[in-house]
């Protein structure tokens, strides 16, 4: 597969059916799809991030190693990744999954963490298998690490925006959002504003309920970061 080559993953004598059958979703009605793979990838994953961390920046606390990997093994990571991959145009699915904008991004999370699976099997499983897709992960996760730094409320700015909230203000911030178009996958689909002691702090848009949310309470973070200093 010329995918594999440009992911700097080079087969040997390797069968490389499992990474067929990791790509193609159970949305085909296929007896063999992602669905197992995807269970083992969950497992690889963590592990081999564990391993990651450890090595990218062994001084971390348990608590700080633990919520990074929260965001480095989560189904947007994975979403983003299968995004940078182009691993839809690699992915068989079914007719109505096809047709579904808005579960796209789900879909490529479950193939990616499918891959990762197929890729620890193939390449040596307990033998040498994690090794490779740690290797092969470590450039993104790395990536994702340098933007967490530079912003650790990074695609979490509703947890922080609460966080400060309660301590400062003794109370939760106020979402309040509508449906501003009915088309699936419209990055704009909802409109939000998040309310502090009935002030407004920020709005967002985005494709679903919770990013809009998110984008505003990004904006509110704006908003008050004077005060967090």
């Amino acid at each position: 597969m010329q995918f594999l080559h440009c992911q700097g993953l080079k087969p040997l004598n390797q069968d490389l059916t499992l990474l067929e059958e990791a790509l193609c979703h159970s949305s085909t009605g296929k007896a063999r799809n992602h669905e197992k793979l995807e269970f083992l990838g969950d497992a690889v994953l963590r592990l081999a991030c564990a391993e990651f961390l450890d090595r990218y920046n062994p001084q971390l606390a348990v608590g700080e190693r633990s919520h990074l990997r929260g965001q480095l093994v989560s189904d947007r990571w994975l979403a983003e990744l299968a995004e940078l991959l182009e691993l839809k145009a690699l992915i068989q699915q079914g007719p109505c999954a096809l047709g579904d904008i808005a579960a796209q991004a789900t879909i490529g999370a479950e193939c990616c963490e499918a891959l990762i699976g197929a890729i620890y099997q193939c390449w040596g499983g307990s033998n040498g298998g994690l090794d490779v897709v740690r290797e092969w992960l470590a450039p993104h996760w790395q990536r994702s690490c340098l933007a967490l730094e530079a912003d650790p409320n990074l695609n979490n700015w509703k947890s922080a925006l609460q966080e400060w909230s309660q301590a400062a203000l003794g109370e939760l911030p106020d979402y309040q959002s509508e449906e501003r178009n009915p088309s699936h996958g419209n990055p704009e689909r909802f409109f939000s504003r998040v309310f502090l002691k009935q002030k407004l702090y920020g709005q967002g848009l985005g494709p679903a309920r919770r990013d809009a949310e998110q984008q505003a309470a990004k904006a509110a973070l704006a908003k008050i970061k004077p005060q967090l200093r």
